[in-house]
């Protein structure tokens, strides 16, 4: 089998579309297919037009972005800083964070997806990077010098590395016989944006809720907010069948109405959430990153935010190869998982500990998790090490 390219990256997602200028600027040529068409979106219809899914970027990922020359181009009057952040258990405990405190300008950026997308498909296609879609992906195969991808319209393309960045579902993941199956939550994120009749500073709020699920607003600009209700399912079909104004009464009262009343800007999306963790990120020929290569609770706001890590980790060792000529020599691809392995278990066991904790009612247990929040808020150098940590 020849190879027709250095890397062929699976799925065209943020991350997939972060990853192909950044390999090609490594020197490499690069092919980028997903079954949906890869279009620049249409831009916002005016200042009420918001998109209902947002992303916290941090900055270790907006440094990734602006090094891309994607950052530049976002629409600075469309992002937010989150300059603090307001946590409350569910009984009583209460944590802080401040941007000030650890030197930062933000602990995260809030950008909407569609402006993510209009900064990213541009550079794929300044870069050279070769795209392929709409294509289906119909079958994958390997040999000793590269995998091949043949697509349900008859084509194929062989390339040294395959980079599967096709979401947790990864079709790439389950050719190359890498096993792990996402778990259930049992919960589903319902997201919309909110009008709120009080300036929200720049301030995030989540609250860790007695039924088990976490409700997050993230800033906007103006006076408006995005949500983030991971909630128990029952609860998240209820939400979902409320008319707009019953949600954001809903909404308003479940965070004590700390922004006073809201207006719905969005309908409400929503998305089942679950846990992916797997023995290797890497296998013959294959790389994964993104959702294909780990699955997350949102409760950090950390799911894209890993992938962009990947793609950093990745293009890093690929530009740094020295002498290996091959993108998808056995040298490299254990290089970019010894990279990736601490972060990305650092913040798996955070994050589901954390989801699994508030989940039990037993009274002690309750106290015990309010207590924890409560002295980490005494105690600044903790605190600070938790903030910086989820920055970087």
């Amino acid at each position: 089998m020849t190879a027709d390219c250095d890397v062929l990256i699976a799925g065209a997602g943020l991350v997939g579309q972060a990853l192909a200028p950044a390999l090609a600027a490594a020197g490499l040529t690069v092919a980028l297919a997903d079954r949906a068409p890869m279009t620049v979106p249409e831009p916002p219809a005016g200042d009420t037009d918001w998109d209902a899914r947002v992303y916290a970027i941090s900055p270790g990922s907006a440094s990734l972005l602006r090094a891309l020359g994607a950052w530049q181009a976002l629409p600075s009057e469309r992002i937010t800083p989150i300059e603090t952040m307001h946590v409350e258990g569910d009984d009583g405990g209460a944590l802080n964070f401040s941007a000030y405190e650890i030197g930062e300008r933000a602990l995260a950026w809030i950008v909407e997806e569609r402006a993510l997308r209009e900064a990213l498909v541009p550079l794929v296609h300044t870069a050279g990077v070769a795209t392929h879609a709409p294509r289906a992906i119909a079958s994958i195969r390997w040999s000793s010098a590269a995998g091949e991808v043949r697509f349900e319209d008859g084509g194929s393309i062989a390339a040294r590395l395959i980079v599967g960045a096709d979401g947790i579902r990864s079709r790439v993941r389950e050719a190359a016989g890498i096993t792990g199956a996402p778990k259930p939550y049992g919960q589903t994120a319902v997201v919309a944006n909110f009008g709120c009749e009080r300036a929200h500073h720049g301030r995030a709020y989540q609250w860790f809720r007695d039924d088990g699920g976490i409700l997050a607003w993230l800033p906007l600009p103006g006076r408006r907010v995005s949500i983030v209700w991971s909630a128990p399912e029952p609860l998240a079909d209820e939400l979902l069948a409320l008319d707009s104004s019953a949600l954001a009464l809903r909404v308003a009262a479940a965070g004590a109405n700390a922004l006073g009343a809201f207006e719905s800007l969005t309908p409400a999306a929503a998305f089942p959430l679950s846990f992916l963790k797997l023995p290797m990120v890497v296998a013959h020929r294959v790389a994964l990153v993104g959702d294909a290569a780990h699955g997350v609770h949102p409760l950090a706001g950390q799911g894209v935010n890993l992938g962009f890590g990947d793609v950093a980790a990745l293009a890093t060792v690929l530009r740094e190869r020295g002498p290996v000529e091959d993108a998808g020599a056995p040298v490299l691809l254990d290089r970019y998982a010894r990279l990736r392995a601490g972060p990305v278990r650092a913040m798996q066991t955070v994050t589901d500990a954390l989801a699994h904790l508030f989940r039990i009612n037993a009274p002690w247990i309750r106290s015990a998790r309010n207590l924890g929040l409560s002295a980490v808020e005494r105690m600044p150098p903790a605190r600070r090490l938790l903030a910086q940590s989820a920055l970087r």
